[in-house]
């Protein structure tokens, strides 16, 4: 019954996507062939209206073929012109469906900062790309140390993504963790928190500096699956009863905003401490949204 169902959504999903990337993709050449302010500004909303009409599609199916229920909150006072910069956990593919769920049309299109290598995937890479998703090479800290020039990739390629954002309507999509959680890697980093990675403050730092005073806000989305981590093929065949996000709409310290994350270590360690607090915070919400308190 389960692959019965799992092959009932997955053709609809197909053909939702390629109905949607197909005009999407016209629109995207259009815009690279003609590369003038008039035209970016007559096909970014173009480009922006078919992804969320995709996603929308794809959060109807969830609640045609699914019983699980959404329980969110603070999402009440946000704005669908507004510049944001959105930080969340990450434990599953399933995160990216429930923000684009939460989110969709009430805050701008959610970008993500993707691995480079998610470029390949097939007709997802080119929309993404079609979208202005900055992809990075996400390099370790020990292959940074051996060629610095790697850092400066990253650092470079969010600079242009904010260039591009600054001039629209943008929510600056982060999973601060930079992969998602197992127990595994938990106890592999020795993570102070309970249920948290630790997080990884350089990204955050870049898009602060690049774009913080075009930012109105930092959403900071904690993501709870009650009955246990699930898979993409888990929500599919109906095996995720509940899905709970708090959000929490919090002003950026005018302090963190400007400063040189990579050659000042003051400002660095502040920089830490802050997202360090946030990270602690996070980690008590999602204990108190296990135990029914939240």
């Amino acid at each position: 019954m389960v692959w019965l169902r799992v092959a009932l959504i997955l053709p609809l999903i197909a053909i939702n996507t390629l109905l949607h990337c197909l005009p999407l993709f016209v629109v995207a050449l259009v815009k690279a062939v003609l590369p003038f302010g008039g035209v970016r500004r007559f096909c970014n909303p173009l480009l922006t209206g078919l992804a969320e009409s995709w996603i929308s599609v794809n959060s109807r199916m969830i609640a045609l073929f699914t019983a699980t229920r959404f329980q969110v909150s603070g999402i009440s006072d946000l704005e669908k012109d507004g510049h944001y910069l959105v930080l969340a956990n990450h434990q599953s593919w399933v995160d990216i469906l429930v923000l684009q769920k939460v989110f969709n049309r009430r805050i701008p299109l959610l970008r993500f900062f993707l691995k480079r290598s998610l470029f390949w995937v097939p007709v997802l890479g080119l929309a993404w790309w079609a979208l202005d998703f900055p992809f990075m090479g996400r390099y370790t800290r020990k292959q940074i140390a051996k060629n610095p020039e790697l850092g400066r990739r990253d650092m470079e390629a969010t600079r242009k993504a904010c260039e591009k954002f600054a001039s629209i309507p943008v929510s600056v999509m982060n999973f601060v963790e930079g992969t998602r959680f197992t127990q595994s890697k938990h106890d592999g980093q020795n993570s102070p928190f309970k249920y948290l990675l630790k997080p990884k403050s350089g990204g955050v730092a870049f898009v602060l500096d690049a774009m913080g005073k075009g930012l109105h806000a930092l959403l900071d989305v904690t993501i709870v699956y009650p009955k246990g981590i699930p898979s993409m093929i888990d929500l599919m065949a109906n095996r995720v009863p509940e899905v709970k996000v708090l959000v929490r709409k919090r002003p950026i310290p005018a302090e963190l905003v400007g400063g040189n994350y990579q050659d000042d270590r003051t400002f660095r360690a502040q920089f830490q401490q802050w997202m360090n607090g946030v990270w602690q915070q996070k980690d008590e919400d999602i204990s108190a949204m296990l135990e029914g308190k939240a």
